[in-house]
């Protein structure tokens, strides 16, 4: 499955919610990662805060405040893993993509490779995944790229967070 939604498309949240209802139940946990030290990369982070302020009750791992980074991520996913083991894990991630693809946001039953669009081999996280196209792979400053707007990372991560919480209460 990957399946493909614009974060302004009319109702987006609630499509994003019909696809990944049957992966949502109490053993399901929700991997965000990236860091917020760059505004294309906070996608995660901020998906993960936005669930946390909002009580959601499933277990949510990388926020703005203790974000899951390429320097931690090994340690987060073993103690992650050890809390609980044969969960299901939704990973989520902002991702580069073409250039009219930015703003989508794709839903996919496999993992997210995360770092593999600025060349680093990290390991993988996920049994699905929910990644957002946040700037163009054509870009040769990559995430750090001034062009990057926090409204569309604020945009996609509020369309994330509503439909991670309205898939659960479905």
């Amino acid at each position: 499955m990957k399946h493909k939604v614009h974060y302004d498309d009319h109702n987006s949240f609630i499509e994003i919610a019909n696809k990944i209802k049957k992966y949502m139940n109490e053993n399901t946990v929700i991997i965000c990662v990236g860091t917020d030290k760059c505004i294309g990369d906070s996608l995660g982070p901020l998906v993960g805060s936005i669930l946390i302020e909002k009580n959601f009750l499933l277990p949510v791992f990388g926020t703005l405040q203790s974000p899951i980074h390429a320097l931690n991520i090994e340690e987060k996913l073993n103690y992650i893993n050890k809390l609980h083991p044969n969960s299901l894990i939704i990973g989520i991630d902002a991702c580069l993509g073409e250039e009219n693809s930015i703003g989508e946001i794709h839903i996919r039953d496999y993992p997210i490779h995360p770092g593999k669009g600025v060349g680093k081999s990290l390991p993988e996280v996920g049994d699905i995944s929910i990644i957002g196209i946040v700037d163009s792979s054509d870009s040769a400053a990559f995430f750090t790229s001034r062009s990057i707007r926090l409204y569309l990372i604020m945009e996609m991560a509020k369309v994330i967070s509503n439909a991670i919480i309205s898939s659960y209460s479905l």
